[in-house]
């Protein structure tokens, strides 16, 4: 074995090791990276040659949490490691964006990245080493790849920005993003914070930089160190210039005029089509596939440079806006009438249907990973059919752009929930996306916040969100930044960048970069640019709906959380179940109640108040401590010669003394109380062994002394 490692300091004698040469051999590249006792191994692999036909990078990246990595087996009913959960999903993203763009353009073999936890340090988060091996094991390989490049998160952690911090550091975090990029260049951007300012997100992201070059130079010197600085050849393109030429002379003008006239998505689509299919009719019957396919590629190419160009120099956009103008907009919400919450958000063609459902903590959805594992009560799910773009498309399930899209949506508007106490629901939000041409994500943001107020749920903020655009010409300098962009600007753009926000700050955002160069002022602009869209946007939907219903909708359920001292948690479980079940069954709540921070945390819930009124009354019964000098409503439990025994709260029994049950004088129980009888008494006293002392008596007229008789 050849093992070759190099190490780095996060800055803070914290030491990342990269290791290749022992693991893993037969892969093109394959390396492990290792932090604490975390350690993940990435592995590349690419074909030699592509598909005939391919004109796309077809590129996999994977990444898998192995249980035995916690020393953990896996839940169901296979006990083994199943399809990937939502939250590796969202960190094979996060790698797949920050890689792609690195590739050259005409590479296309199939290309699988995978990446494996194989031993986890619960206080290392692996997520944030994933890019970095990633990208090492490529540049160990001798696949074409334009980088290196790595990614790190930034917290702000005490009002100081950390590098990569410890899973127990991040709960005090107020500014939390994943970042990735070359020595030169950031690429990929997301994460949340607490509603900060622009320049304080350019500080951050700046700060993170400075670490991905200290990553990226490390990953030169192990290319170096293995040999593979020589890359494979390939040839993976077939090109005729002079076909070239002919489609740009013939199309060049007419997509320009096209693209200059306006319209909407449908009426600018149909006009793009009739130019290309009037070329292929002016071709000879006798052409070959391969050629109408490269000038299929050449016309594509024709539609990138005249709208970037028809933008750059006339400033005119496919729909004829500005470059600051956002699409008209309306909203409504409480659409759905059996819906606990609901609203529909339409800025332009773009168009989410969402509801919000309120449900308790059986609700809760129980998370079984590897390295995290408990559960999450805010759900969003983000739908995008084919008929929001009309086109025909099998319903599969949620895949990655889905579960990306709704993990962007998720954080934005969980920085404004309710916590703690103030929201004892399990919360789901489904975003149904009707119509799209432009961002959906940030349209289920807007409409997300409109259904939360609909629901009654009293969060801190509203919260809107805007995708913003970037063209640029690198031979003249000249760029324009857009607001609220199309879907055809995104696809043809150099940045997608978005964000979401309050009135008082940002709280998500999500960015990905197409070229190299992109400074630090233009981001300042685009950032300040996309302030004041969100703010016109959350304006629009203020005329809607501008804070939170006072009260949740008549059909909606109803939820109340108590907190009780821990002694008190047996006395409502009862032995077996008994006594909370029998609250269940006789006021219809459901009741659940567990142990947090040495405190007993009991919440009720139920479709209708009375049922929780009943319940509440019953547990609080139970929790009370007697109070002297109180009146109570008591129930005699036993008859003594001395007395009776009157239960004044659940499972408290006083002693109602003879001498204490009226103003006579009894010689005997016998006929005075029966067992079952309702009395009020009073709690007189409570002795040191907690022994009550009860009256009756007092609550009973005195009888007057009679008046001696006169002489």
């Amino acid at each position: 074995m050849n093992v070759i490692k190099k190490s780095f300091d996060l800055g803070d004698g914290r030491i990342v090791e990269i290791e290749t040469g022992k693991l893993a051999k037969q892969a093109d590249g394959s390396v492990v990276v290792k932090m604490g006792d975390t350690m993940l191994l990435a592995t590349v692999v690419s074909t030699v040659g592509a598909k005939p036909g391919t004109d796309f990078l077809p590129l996999s990246v994977d990444y898998q949490e192995k249980y035995a990595a916690t020393g953990r087996i896996p839940g169901g009913f296979l006990r083994r490691e199943a399809r990937l959960s939502d939250y590796e999903v969202l960190i094979s993203r996060l790698v797949d964006r920050a890689l792609r763009p690195m590739f050259p353009s005409d590479y296309h073999s199939d290309t699988q990245v995978m990446i494996s936890l194989i031993s986890a340090d619960k206080d290392v988060m692996p997520d944030c080493l994933a890019g970095l091996a990633a990208s090492a094991a490529l540049s160990v390989s001798d696949i074409p790849f334009n980088g290196p490049i790595s990614e790190v998160r930034v917290a702000k952690i005490d009002g100081k920005f950390v590098i990569n911090p410890l899973a127990s550091q991040l709960e005090r975090a107020t500014l939390e993003f994943m970042v990735a990029g070359s020595a030169n260049d950031i690429g990929m951007v997301e994460g949340e914070c607490d509603e900060i300012q622009e320049d304080e997100m350019v500080e951050a992201l700046k700060f993170a930089h400075d670490a991905i070059k200290v990553q990226c130079a490390i990953q030169v010197e192990l290319t170096k160190a293995t040999g593979k600085t020589v890359k494979r050849e390939y040839n993976h393109e077939d090109h005729d210039a002079d076909l070239k030429a002919k489609v740009y002379a013939d199309t060049y003008d007419k997509v320009y005029a096209v693209a200059k006239a306006g319209g909407n998505k449908d009426v600018r689509k149909d006009g793009f089509t009739a130019i290309i299919n009037e070329f292929f009719d002016a071709m000879p019957e006798d052409t070959a596939d391969l050629t109408k396919a490269m000038a299929k590629h050449y016309y594509h190419d024709v539609q990138y440079d005249a709208i970037r160009n028809l933008l750059l120099n006339e400033g005119i956009r496919l729909d004829g806006r500005k470059t600051t103008e956002i699409r008209p907009i309306w909203s409504d919400v409480g659409y759905l009438p059996a819906a606990h919450g609901s609203a529909v958000f339409t800025r332009g063609e773009t168009q989410s249907l969402t509801s919000v459902t309120l449900g308790s903590k059986d609700d809760e959805q129980m998370i079984d990973g590897a390295f995290f594992n408990g559960y999450n009560k805010f759900l969003l799910h983000y739908n995008f059919p084919g008929f929001s773009t009309g086109e025909v498309r099998p319903n599969r399930g949620a895949g990655r752009r889905e579960i990306g899209h709704g993990a962007l949506a998720q954080r934005s508007l969980k920085k404004v929930l309710p916590q703690g106490d103030a929201n004892p629901y399990t919360i789901r939000i489904v975003s149904d996306i009707l119509e799209s041409n432009g961002s959906s994500s940030m349209a289920t943001v807007c409409a997300g916040t409109l259904a939360l107020m609909d629901a009654g749920i009293k969060i801190k903020s509203p919260v809107s969100g805007i995708a913003m655009g970037l063209i640029t010409d690198e031979k003249t300098g000249k760029y324009a930044i857009l607001s609220d962009i199309l879907g055809d600007e995104d696809h043809l753009g150099d940045m997608d960048f978005k964000v979401t926000g309050t009135e008082h700050g940002i709280v998500a955002c999500q960015m990905d970069l197409k070229i190299n160069g992109l400074s630090y002022e233009v981001l300042t602009k685009a950032l300040l640019q996309a302030k004041e869209g969100r703010l016109h946007i959350l304006n629009e939907m203020k005329k809607t709906i501008s804070s939170p219903n006072e009260d949740y909708k008549p059909h909606a359920p109803r939820i109340v959380s108590l907190t009780i001292e821990k002694e008190f948690i047996g006395a409502i479980i009862g032995p077996g179940g008994k006594i909370i079940q029998e609250m269940q069954r006789e006021t219809g709540a459901s009741i659940s109640i567990e142990e947090v921070d040495g405190k007993g945390i009991v919440e009720i819930f139920a479709d209708n108040k009375a049922a929780i009124d009943a319940a509440v009354s019953r547990i609080r019964n139970i929790v009370a401590k007697p109070e002297i000098g109180e009146v109570y409503q008591g129930k005699v439990k036993s008859i003594m010669p001395f007395g009776a025994f009157v239960e004044v709260m659940p499972g408290k029994d006083g002693l109602l003394h003879i001498s204490e049950i009226s103003w006579e004088r009894l010689e005997t129980m016998d006929g005075v109380l029966k067992e079952g009888d309702k009395i009020e008494v009073k709690l007189l006293d409570i002795d040191k062994q907690g022994k009550m002392k009860l009256s009756r008596k007092v609550l009973l007229p005195r009888p007057e002394k009679p008046t001696a008789p006169q002489a």
